[in-house]
């Protein structure tokens, strides 16, 4: 058996930590192995297999890559479902992302973002609301992989910039439970103009939900279910999508 310096480590998260019955397990390293070796390794190797859709990504230390991808010794491989969408971080005076378990106060954001030199600031606030596809909902719980979370989000921007003419931006995201009416999410954009910040805004919210692992779990009268799960794939309850 190899030892633990010739292992890669695989986590599974949201949904498929459930169902594999473990967060992480240790996989042999072998010549020429790939990734897609090491996710059929990390099935056998779980107390349960995951089975992991063909909508799940893959992230090798932190950067989304494909299946034929080679892999070595003390890497670290995430099974990323599908994402909904701790630490601050302020990357430059522009742009400053926050991922954690506290309640969110959007003045803080607004103040952050708002300048002499913009005549427009944007801000989008994400509520838990007490209903879902027919569902009387209880509360929402997310989770994040960290640091790939807010290195997803500063990715993010950076398309945002390239794109529109904006000032400072702040993202802020909830982890653990969130109750109904209570905020998961803040962004605020400034602008020179409105036009520019409400794009923005539109934009980033739908690739938060393509491509940065934070996942959410609804809680409602009578069951739960991770969004973004595939419909029917041991999930009787189905999909659901809240803001």
């Amino acid at each position: 058996m190899a030892s633990e310096l010739e292992q890669l480590t695989v986590i599974f998260f949201a949904g498929l930590r459930e169902r594999a019955g473990t967060r992480s397990v240790q996989v042999d390293v072998t010549a020429g192995m790939t990734v897609g070796d090491a996710v059929v390794a990390a099935r056998s190797a779980a107390p349960n297999d995951p089975a992991p859709v063909s909508s799940v990504m893959l992230a090798l230390n932190g950067r989304y890559v494909e299946s034929e991808h080679l892999v070595q010794t003390g890497d670290e491989l995430a099974l990323i479902p599908p994402v909904s969408g701790g630490s601050g971080e302020l990357r430059s005076n522009r742009d400053w992302v926050f991922i954690g378990s506290d309640a969110l106060d959007e003045s803080l954001l607004i103040e952050f973002v708002t300048t002499g030199a913009d005549g427009a600031v944007v801000t989008f606030l994400g509520v838990t609301r007490n209903n879902n596809e027919g569902r009387v909902v209880q509360y929402l719980s997310y989770e994040a992989y960290q640091p790939m979370a807010q290195n997803k989000i500063h990715e993010i921007i950076r398309e945002m910039r390239d794109r529109w003419d904006l000032g400072k931006i702040a993202v802020a995201h909830r982890t653990g439970r969130v109750n109904i009416g209570q905020t998961s999410m803040v962004l605020a954009i400034g602008s020179p103009h409105r036009s520019s910040a409400i794009e923005a805004v539109t934009y980033f919210i739908d690739r938060l939900k393509e491509t940065v692992p934070i996942w959410k779990k609804e809680f409602f009268e009578g069951g739960e279910v991770w969004i973004g799960e595939t419909p029917g794939h041991n999930n009787p309850s189905g999909t659901s999508n809240q803001s």
